[in-house]
């Protein structure tokens, strides 16, 4: 079995070109745009980005964040998505290993974080990328279960999935701006993924992601910077929450345990 290094070191270069292709997808995918063509081009200029520029996270900084033909400035969030991208699949790389787990894991948070993006600068969830995200995710969950006859985890994940669905639904059809229905989509996925991993983990994820909610817009609020009427990216807080129970997830369900809401 590789080193704990060696499965870092994948999983962070493994992470960075992930990243960097989900920069495509923020970008594109709102837009109604095609992933493959035509070639990343400088927003500024129309310039095609060589290849020796489209090095993840690397390209940025020694081109100090700036287009090496216009020098317009290139969004510091190219880098952070490569740079969280990568952390996150070291995150899970170290939490589960080299397991069957791992995959479906990985392209699960790596769909959450381009929706979280795109979430906090459109107040969209791109059902494109929920679709493909969920189908992915659920496909690697079969193989994870068909390989290591945890076939029961399956079963779980996908009454997670529909309670999640049910919930978020009936939430969205009492008043849809409480809830958009992307947010209805996603819950299922999240409702799957975590389900997969455990009844607790799903329960987990939904009360961490409300309750950074709660805390984030309470803090808005009281600093002014936010009134009840303004809209709030809750598929941002939906993705948190799954993350930090991802990766925290076994800690978290026995605080749960032990100390009952």
């Amino acid at each position: 079995m590789p080193s704990t290094a060696a499965l870092a070191v994948t999983s962070a270069v493994f992470g960075l070109m992930i990243g960097s292709f989900l920069n495509v997808v923020v970008h594109r995918v709102p837009a109604g745009q095609s992933l493959s063509r035509p070639r990343s081009a400088c927003p500024g200029c129309s310039e095609p980005i060589a290849a020796y520029d489209n090095i993840p996270l690397v390209s940025w900084l020694l081109l100090r964040g700036r287009c090496r033909h216009c020098r317009q400035a290139i969004s510091v969030r190219y880098p952070l998505v490569e740079a969280g991208t990568a952390a996150l699949f070291v995150g899970v790389g170290l939490r589960y290993g080299w397991s069957w787990t791992t995959p479906a894991v990985d392209t699960f948070l790596a769909g959450l974080l381009a929706l979280a993006c795109v979430d906090l600068e459109r107040y969209l969830l791109p059902r494109r990328i929920v679709y493909t995200t969920g189908a992915l995710s659920g496909g690697l969950l079969v193989v994870a279960s068909a390989a290591t006859g945890s076939w029961g985890h399956l079963e779980v994940g996908a009454a997670c999935a529909a309670v999640a669905f049910g919930l978020f639904w009936a939430l969205n059809r009492a008043n849809p701006r409480w809830l958009g229905f992307g947010d209805v989509r996603l819950a299922a996925m999240i409702g799957l993924v975590l389900g997969w991993l455990g009844t607790d983990y799903a329960l987990v994820g939904f009360l961490v992601a409300n309750l950074a909610g709660v805390v984030v817009a309470g803090a808005l609020m009281a600093s002014g910077r936010m009134s009840r009427s303004t809209p709030m990216p809750y598929g941002v807080f939906l993705a948190a929450g799954s993350v930090v129970t991802v990766l925290a997830g076994g800690p978290l369900t026995q605080l749960l345990a032990t100390h009952p809401i």
